[in-house]
């Protein structure tokens, strides 16, 4: 069982930091518009499978569509996932400035990251009772005795704490990168 919980943990792990790197900073990053869908043929495809994210400056993205017909579609996709972005097109790509964060909106997204971060050590801490129940079923049944119990739940414990510090690091890292 600890292995199935240890195996949730990093996958939650993997989600917080695939989430956190979707909350624009300063800075421009292809993985700001991983939340992106674009209208391609009445489907809704992510950016990055209709066009080529590169940043070629520290504050400038160019967005090159793979069939020139959709930039309009981008666009709105761009303005539809409200990441604050104003594209504009030359007609062959978009290219957006990331402009500079204010105090205040700097504040909002390091709100906004912690509050994702707290979301990411709830599911941990879910997964550590899931753990716990199982651990219980498996002494009534008689799979588990008091002492593996204490044993195993003590080790899940620990897996969990390692989790939690591992969640505070990523989140403080971000805000660090937010507040940069």
């Amino acid at each position: 069982m600890a292995f199935d919980a240890k195996a949730k943990m990093d996958k939650t792990l993997e989600a917080l930091k695939n989430e956190l790197n979707t909350i624009r900073t300063g800075r421009a990053t292809a993985s700001i518009f991983d939340k992106v869908r674009v209208n391609y043929y009445g489907n809704k495809s992510p950016l990055n499978q209709v066009a080529t994210i590169s940043i070629p400056e520290a504050r400038t993205v160019v967005i090159s569509p793979f069939d020139k017909s959709l930039i309009t579609e981008i666009e709105k996709g761009i303005l539809t996932a409200d990441l604050g972005l104003n594209p504009s097109n030359d007609g062959k790509v978009i290219r957006i400035s990331i402009p500079p964060l204010t105090a205040d909106r700097r504040k909002e997204l390091v709100k906004q990251a912690k509050g994702i971060a707290e979301n990411y050590r709830t599911t941990i801490r879910n997964i550590r009772r899931d753990g716990n129940d199982d651990f219980k079923k498996q002494q009534k049944a008689g799979e588990l005795t008091e002492d593996q119990l204490k044993k195993e739940t003590d080790d899940l414990q620990k897996l969990t704490d390692k989790y939690i510090a591992d969640i505070n690091k990523v989140a403080d890292d971000k805000e660090k990168e937010i507040l940069a």
